[in-house]
């Protein structure tokens, strides 16, 4: 039986460019692996905040961004202010953040499922004739997490 998008998932792809959604719908539909839309389109400030964690206050300051975002016991989300879920000038968003449901963050079992859903979405991709690029192979050389690349919920259109 085939996955469906909820609401709150349909919900968080407002605004995300239509290419993109294309291919979450399209994934969705043939994924072994069910799974729900964390994030799509991000203001600068929620991403300062996800740039917080991980981060000290020192660090922070470093980089200009309010130090009480710091929270430097938590897991690294993001290396960059920076975001290609921003609205582009295009009016578009053009990145999504993905997660296999029910959430599963920890343990071994969590890789084999995000990459169940990276084959979803490369092959949803290659139908639709969209590029797509995944935050656990940012060089897009077909060889996941080899660089140390851990953004496995992150993808985004490229060209």
């Amino acid at each position: 039986m085939p996955y469906a998008l909820g609401a709150q998932s349909r919900a968080r792809l407002k605004g995300v460019h239509p290419q993109l959604v294309r291919v979450v719908e399209r994934a969705i539909e043939i994924s072994p692996q069910d799974f729900l839309v964390l994030e799509g389109v991000r203001t600068p400030q929620r991403q300062r905040q996800l740039y917080g964690q991980g981060r000290t206050r020192q660090e922070l300051a470093r980089a200009g961004v309010d130090v009480s975002l710091a929270k430097p016991s938590e897991g690294k989300v993001t290396w960059t202010l920076i975001s290609n879920h921003f609205v582009k000038a295009d009016g578009y968003g053009h990145a999504v953040d993905l997660a296999p449901y029910p959430v599963d963050w920890e343990g071994p079992t969590r890789f084999p499922k995000f990459d169940a859903i990276a084959k979803a979405m490369f092959q949803a991709a290659r139908e639709l004739g969209i590029g797509l690029r995944w935050g656990a192979d940012w060089d897009r050389d077909g060889k996941p997490r080899e660089r140390g690349e851990t953004d496995s919920p992150h993808f985004e259109l490229a060209a």
